[in-house]
């Protein structure tokens, strides 16, 4: 038997028939392999988020400024008073032991009491997230299907006119700084700029004094603008990737298979192109709704939008450590949370990753 017969397919015993395709099956011990290559993973993310902890201690003591005279309101003191406050927030103990103290109290979900607030961290957090989920969340869901849609029209038509627009408007507005353009839709749809009325309020999230039905509508309108800020802003980096994977599946022999069979060109995109160029899309998409959350601060800002990046503004200005610091650790640990289920969900839909 020659080299070349044995090492062919029909040669192994646990090759296909001729003519069928190759088993994608699971093999024994996959499952483990999964579980070996999923608590990796895990692990890594616990190391990151207590370095992210460890970080976040001294990152924000480099920061100038005196948070005890910051609760003095600027009023005249004595130097019993400040040292009273000092002791009051254990900001007269020791670097190690504030260090140690604020482990011990993370660990167990304590992240605090809020200088400027008097209030617990994780309340502070507790009631601005929703408000921030809203934003991101409206947002996430429409840069998304707006960066496949186009980016699979595009790669589907690459080269034509619509195909250079979109791939130079998404280029563009990815390069535009999200405080830049905020203000900009502030000046022209806000204020008013020429014709163009002022239609959005320049900020908040309602008006105050409705209810019901009256209340939601009044915070769509305003949520539009800062909607359409980071809308705007990452809507093309999806479109790209989009399209790029969809432009390497295009040669593929399996679509010039399916077109022989009969299959109109739209199914060929739908059914078979379009799935496989997915997989890097499953996985910015993951990344993405991570970034987005911790990236939130500028257009929340700009906008005045009352969830953590307005409260990230406010507690940077004092500096209120405790309330830095835990902020800072949710949007870290929100980036770090979702690259991790990335890197779980990829396997399942790509086999070869994780082996």
């Amino acid at each position: 038997m020659t080299a070349d017969a044995a090492s062919s397919p029909a040669a192994r015993p646990d090759a296909p028939p001729a003519g069928q395709p190759p088993d994608r099956r699971p093999r024994a011990g996959g499952g483990t392999a999964y579980l070996r290559y999923a608590a990796g993973k895990a692990g890594g993310a616990v190391v990151s988020l207590l370095a992210v902890l460890v970080t976040s201690f001294f990152l924000f003591r480099l920061i100038p400024g005196d948070p005890v005279k910051f609760m003095t309101g600027g009023r005249p003191v004595s130097a019993g008073q400040l040292a009273a406050y000092r002791r009051e927030f254990g900001l007269d103990l020791p670097l190690w032991r504030q260090f140690t103290d604020y482990c011990g109290k993370a660990l167990t979900g304590d992240l605090g009491t809020s200088y400027q607030f008097r209030a617990p961290v994780v309340d502070k957090i507790a009631d601005a997230l929703p408000n921030t989920l809203l934003l991101t969340g409206t947002a996430f869901v429409l840069y998304s299907a707006l960066g496949i849609l186009l980016g699979t029209r595009s790669a589907w038509r690459h080269g034509r006119v619509g195909d250079r627009v979109n791939t130079g408007l998404a280029l563009t507005l990815y390069s535009v700084p999200s405080f830049w353009l905020g203000l900009l839709l502030i000046i022209v749809f806000s204020v008013g700029a020429g014709p163009v009325p002022g239609l959005f309020p320049t900020g908040g999230m309602e008006s105050g004094g409705k209810e019901g039905l009256a209340y939601a509508v009044d915070v769509a309108h305003h949520l539009v603008l800062p909607v359409i800020t980071l809308v705007a802003v990452e809507y093309g980096q999806t479109l790209l990737v989009t399209r790029s994977a969809l432009l390497d599946e295009m040669g593929g022999d399996y679509l010039t298979t399916a077109r022989a069979k009969g299959l109109r060109d739209d199914l060929v995109r739908r059914r078979h192109a379009v799935p496989n160029a997915l997989l890097p899309t499953v996985t910015l998409i993951f990344v993405n709704l991570g970034r987005t959350v911790a990236g939130v601060i500028l257009v929340e800002t700009v906008f005045s939008w009352p969830g953590l990046g307005g409260l990230f503004y406010q507690a940077l200005s004092v500096p209120d450590l405790p309330l830095v610091q835990g902020l800072f650790f949710v949007f870290a640990a929100a980036v770090i949370v979702m690259n991790t289920l990335a890197d779980l969900v990829y396997p399942l839909l790509d086999p070869r990753v994780g082996r």
